[in-house]
């Protein structure tokens, strides 16, 4: 699979969504994401939005959704609590303000992870 770089408009779609909740932005896989309690819990990568969620929720949101798939960054990477939403999912309104409000609770219910030392 080639790297695609992630579109300016879908960096500033997420964004936009992201306007309100308390969180704080970095870049990851060379892609914005987001991040509660040093836990990251959505991003951008190539044209998809992935999303972190409980493991339970992750599963039904993989079976009710076809072209959504698990969150792999790299061919062999696979990140279990993460789905990696397409257009045709986050771009529905309701399906995707019930997802980022499921994954925003689920975050915060984590312990904080300390930041790691600068090498």
């Amino acid at each position: 699979m080639k790297w695609k770089k992630t579109s300016e408009a879908l960096n500033l779609f997420l964004k936009k969504k992201l306007e309100n909740a308390d969180c704080q932005a970095r870049m990851m896989f060379g892609c914005p994401s987001y991040f509660i309690n040093n836990n990251m819990f959505i991003g951008a990568f190539q044209k998809n939005i992935f999303i972190r969620l409980a493991p339970a929720d992750t599963d039904k949101t993989l079976k009710k959704s076809p072209n959504t798939k698990r969150f792999e960054p790299r061919p062999g990477r696979v990140m279990k609590e993460y789905a990696s939403l397409p257009e045709s999912i986050y771009k529905k309104k309701d399906v995707f303000k019930k997802l980022l409000k499921k994954s925003i609770r689920y975050t915060r219910s984590l312990p904080p992870k300390k930041k790691r030392s600068k090498r």
